[in-house]
């Protein structure tokens, strides 16, 4: 053991992430095994990631970033700017986005708040779906689930293929990879500690999206692991006995905020249609019956 401690350290010293072999743990699933004494160098992990064009679906409900007046764009930059702020008073480089049950939209809001922050010039930016259980991320921006992170983790894969970049943004994506029988066996390894806090080397931001926190333990978990957590309510769908009920299953206190979703027109936007068809030229100018429909209460799109 003393011979892995030192490799270990060493590697640690270097700024390598190893990449993972296969064993059995004790509860017989595939883990891992660090293997130290070869694996890609931090400084050039990213330049072996596969890049892939930035393709949504177009019932995604993701934002369009080359649309900065639309209102769901203005409210995920509001969102950035708070985590940035919080950012410049502590240091914030992990964060967990989940929900405290099902169809919530925390998997559309990780990916929303992942563009925000990718959009910034030189803000690298990682969204890495860790909900194994029911992953949506590949879908969200229509690339293979696999391989992802659970292929890493059971050391079928090195690192840089678990991930994608996003063509012409500085957004890299984590899908979820292969299905496992046992997602929380598989996250209590020492090598997804190893990865949530090596990673922020490269990325100013690294966002999780996770299981709900009342349907699995994933996410407490995850949290325990990361700088801070984003709590996703839907307005008209989340109690507040199941929100207390939330917040009392996290291990850790370090949640960073609440986002609500699923705002109605009236409740929220059409401050925003009135503001910018006031003051944005004519040539940029759009319906705002159009507008206000588009953005009107939107059906979740979690996967779970």
């Amino acid at each position: 053991m003393s011979r892995v401690h030192d490799a270990l350290r060493r590697a640690e010293q270097a700024g390598v992430i190893p990449p993972p072999v296969p064993r059995m743990n004790a509860e017989g699933m595939p883990g891992v095994a660090a293997v130290v004494d070869s694996g890609p160098d931090m400084t050039g992990l990213l330049e072996m990631v596969q890049e892939v064009p930035f393709r949504v679906a177009t019932d995604s409900l993701l934002i369009d970033v080359t649309r900065p007046h639309e209102a769901p764009m203005e409210e995920f930059r509001m969102l950035r700017t708070r985590l940035n702020h919080m950012k410049s008073l502590q240091p914030i480089h992990s964060v967990v986005v989940t929900s405290a049950s099902p169809a919530e939209g925390k998997s559309l809001s990780a990916a929303n708040l992942a563009l925000a922050q990718a959009h910034l010039a030189g803000n690298m930016t990682l969204l890495a779906d860790f909900d194994f259980r029911r992953p949506i991320v590949h879908t969200l921006f229509g690339i293979d689930r696999t391989p992802g992170i659970t292929d890493y983790l059971q050391g079928k894969i090195p690192l840089h293929q678990a991930m994608r970049r996003v063509a012409g943004t500085n957004l890299y994506l984590m899908p979820a990879g292969e299905a496992v029988i046992n997602p929380l066996e598989l996250l209590n390894l020492r090598e997804v500690k190893q990865l949530i806090d090596r990673l922020p080397l490269l990325f100013n931001w690294m966002i999780l999206d996770t299981p709900p926190l009342l349907f699995a333990a994933d996410a407490s978990l995850l949290s325990t692991l990361c700088h801070g957590t984003l709590l996703v309510v839907r307005i008209g769908h989340t109690t507040i006995d199941s929100v207390t009920r939330a917040m009392q299953s996290l291990c850790n206190n370090n949640v960073l905020g609440i986002v609500v979703n699923g705002a109605r027109r009236g409740e929220l936007y059409s401050k925003y249609t009135y503001y910018h068809s006031y003051y944005t030229p004519k040539e940029r100018e759009v319906d705002e019956d159009a507008d206000e429909l588009r953005v009107d209460e939107e059906p979740p799109v979690d996967g779970e």
